[in-house]
């Protein structure tokens, strides 16, 4: 009986590895040169440029457009936008044929999906002109 059991223990599955966040140089390697659009719970939410020295663009998908940088700290992507310098951290993952992506600042985890990537820049509308 011991040698059945022991049998069916080396032929079951082992457990699946937890998902490993993307590197600095993974995540790098990815997304230079690309235009990545990302949605949230089946609908659209962002996108964002990446330039070459890690320099980023983000909109909200409504023409206005923040430009900034991204480095890694604690094993996490960091952002700083121009017009926001706290830091917004996400651990980013390959799924697929794209990316996942976990905002760590975000008690609730905010997780945003890849839709689809282009390599033409995004559209961003020039500054606002007041009367």
């Amino acid at each position: 009986m011991r040698i059945v059991c022991l049998c069916l223990l080396l032929l079951a599955p082992l457990p699946l590895a937890a998902a490993q966040p993307m590197s600095a140089a993974e995540f790098e390697r990815y997304v230079t040169g690309k235009t990545l659009y990302f949605g949230l719970g089946g609908t659209d939410y962002g996108v964002e440029e990446y330039l070459p020295g890690r320099e980023v663009r983000w909109s909200f998908l409504d023409g206005r457009c923040k430009d900034g940088f991204w480095y890694e700290e604690a094993g996490m992507i960091c952002f700083v936008y121009d017009d926001q310098p706290a830091p917004q951290c996400w651990s980013f993952f390959r799924e697929g044929n794209g990316l996942r992506a976990v905002f760590e600042n975000d008690p609730a985890n905010t997780v945003l999906y890849e839709a689809r990537q282009d390599d033409e820049p995004m559209m961003c509308l020039g500054p606002e002109v007041g009367v």
